[in-house]
């Protein structure tokens, strides 16, 4: 198996209120414990100036196992005891964030953020995307309900103490100390414990999930065409190997992106090595809507690119992604080659504490796909974009990941 020299890593991030340089920061951060788990060495370069989006070089090589030298010996003799440099592979990683989106849609007061949430709500299941939730993974479909239950039954108790004097007999003057004590329960009580579980930030996930099913928003529309240029732009750099990774609902973008690049050049791939990895993959909240006929499509596009191996990274503790569920048939392709499902578990990744301290954490197990190990396990983020091996490995579990 030839190993990869040199690779171009298009990564889409997750919908997190993160930039590009703040998921650079995590991505050093998790590289440092890869290659402290895998023995590799790992220099995690500073964002190129100007790049947009951000991009870094990464260069991880094979640690040599030198001998201690003598106290006071020659610097220049003690090297001579590391031996030849072994395998070295350098990876240029471009994030494609879309902070500016999520900005975009957290922008506004918490009444406005509310009602957008709730209309998002609405729209999807008029659209059929909750019966589909349910269908294929009903994990899912409560983590689609949770943050409206929670937040409409807070209404509801903010409403029942506000008409508490009404429901006691007591005079509507009353009302003027319960309207204001329903209001305070809500903004003082409500909104910080709900902030435990992102609500309102859920409420903008759903808000977004909506814009890329429907392709109705000229702003994410414009976006998306923007970032398509990009990328565009960062496929014409030679590379032995193209990995375009996604994260949660990062694989929507990275599908409605990659796919928008094959409408207009079927060709593009022509002659590369690429790895579509979606990892944690959030393409079926979108697709599922019947509004969500483009990103349907693209995902076809993708699934019958001769050039593109799809590698669907699933969880089964993770309860935000679609398990065991073939995304590109449930998309309308069942006559498309499918993408090569790998099921991980956390816990393989995980010390036993450490798992412990963060399984009832959904959001924070949903970002390990992307985080650092503190074991070898068949899948590790940081080998798969920046390691010597094709990315292509991870769909065999069992496979070594570095060299022997």
């Amino acid at each position: 198996m030839k190993l990869i020299e040199k690779r171009v890593v298009l990564h889409f991030t997750g919908f997190e209120p993160l930039d590009g340089v703040a998921h650079r920061a995590r991505y050093e951060r998790s590289a440092r414990q890869s290659a402290a788990v895998w023995g590799y060495s790992v220099e995690t370069g500073a964002p190129e100036a100007g790049s947009d989006p951000l991009s870094f070089v990464v260069t991880t090589g094979e640690r040599a196992a030198a001998k201690a030298a003598p106290v006071g010996a020659d610097k220049a003799a003690a090297g001579e005891e590391t031996g030849s440099p072994g395998w070295q592979t350098k990876s240029r990683i471009h994030m494609v964030d879309h902070d500016a989106l999520v900005s975009r849609l957290r922008d506004g007061n918490t009444l406005s953020q509310i009602m957008a949430g709730f209309r998002s709500c609405v729209e999807i299941m008029l659209e059929g995307g909750m019966r589909g939730y349910f269908r294929h993974a009903w994990r899912f479909g409560l983590f689609f309900l949770f943050p409206f239950l929670l937040t409409a039954l807070a209404i509801v108790v903010t409403a029942q103490i506000a008409i508490l004097p009404y429901v006691l007999g007591f005079s509507a003057w009353h009302l003027l100390w319960s309207g204001p004590l329903g209001l305070c329960f809500f903004i003082f009580a409500f909104l910080p414990f709900s902030e435990r579980f992102h609500t309102l930030h859920l409420f903008a996930d759903w808000e977004m999930a909506v814009a890329l099913g429907r392709m109705d928003r000229a702003d994410f529309n414009d976006w998306l065409e923007d970032r398509a240029t990009a990328v565009r732009a960062a496929l014409d750099e030679e590379a032995d190997e193209y990995v375009i990774s996604s994260h949660s609902m990062g694989s929507s973008v990275a599908a409605h992106v990659v796919g928008l690049l094959l409408e207009r050049e079927p060709e593009i791939f022509r002659g590369k090595r690429v790895v579509f990895a979606t990892l944690g993959s959030a393409i079926l909240q979108c697709a599922l809507l019947s509004s969500a006929s483009v990103l349907r499509a693209r995902v076809g596009l993708i699934a019958r690119c001769p050039e593109i191996s799809w590698l669907d990274v699933q969880c089964l503790t993770d309860s935000i992604n679609f398990y065991k569920v073939p995304v590109v048939a449930v998309s309308g392709h069942a006559d498309a080659p499918p993408a090569k499902i790998l099921l991980i578990r956390v816990k393989q990744m995980l010390t036993r504490e450490h798992y412990r301290k963060i399984r009832k954490d959904q959001l924070r197990v949903h970002r390990q796909y992307v985080l650092g190990p503190d074991l070898k396990a068949p899948f590790d983020f940081t080998l798969m974009t920046s390691g010597p091996m094709p990315a292509s490995v991870f769909a065999s579990p069992e496979q070594n990941k570095l060299p022997a």
